[in-house]
């Protein structure tokens, strides 16, 4: 059976989101588990960082969940898209802090890619979410 491009689509738009559901529930959990670890990369000027990275985690494992489902599949597309936004200053202030550190533990080879990929991030929720087709630019029915 030969796929058509709208199928072709959909079976990879299908990937994406159990993978970056995968994804986000794997950090989530992680928050959860494992605050320290992000308390250290959490910017000084976010109230409350312990109860935030927990709600964050909740946050990654509700939306991760909620794009595997039909009935609130856009609003967590847009909803992790938004969280990729939001979390970009933790990313800048752990390569900042990083790389200035005394011993690096993590340097450029990690960084930069990381805070690169933030906008692919961005786009593949709302993609995943079925927000929006581009750059495909075809109706999945």
């Amino acid at each position: 059976m030969k796929l058509n491009g709208n199928q072709k689509l959909a079976t990879l738009r299908a990937a994406l989101r159990w993978f970056l559901a995968l994804i986000y529930c794997a950090a989530g959990i992680l928050h959860i588990l494992r605050p320290q670890w992000f308390m250290q990369i959490t910017p000084a000027w976010v109230p409350y960082p312990l109860q935030v990275i927990l709600l964050t985690g909740v946050c990654e494992v509700l939306g991760g969940l909620a794009l595997l489902g039909q009935r609130f599949r856009k609003a967590a597309g847009f909803a992790l898209a938004l969280y990729a936004v939001c979390v970009y200053p933790a990313n800048i202030k752990h390569a900042i802090d990083s790389l200035s550190a005394a011993n690096v533990t993590l340097g450029w080879c990690y960084h930069a890619p990381r805070l690169a990929f933030q906008p692919v991030l961005v786009w593949w929720a709302l993609f995943a979410g079925e927000n929006i087709n581009w750059p495909f630019n075809r109706r999945v029915e």
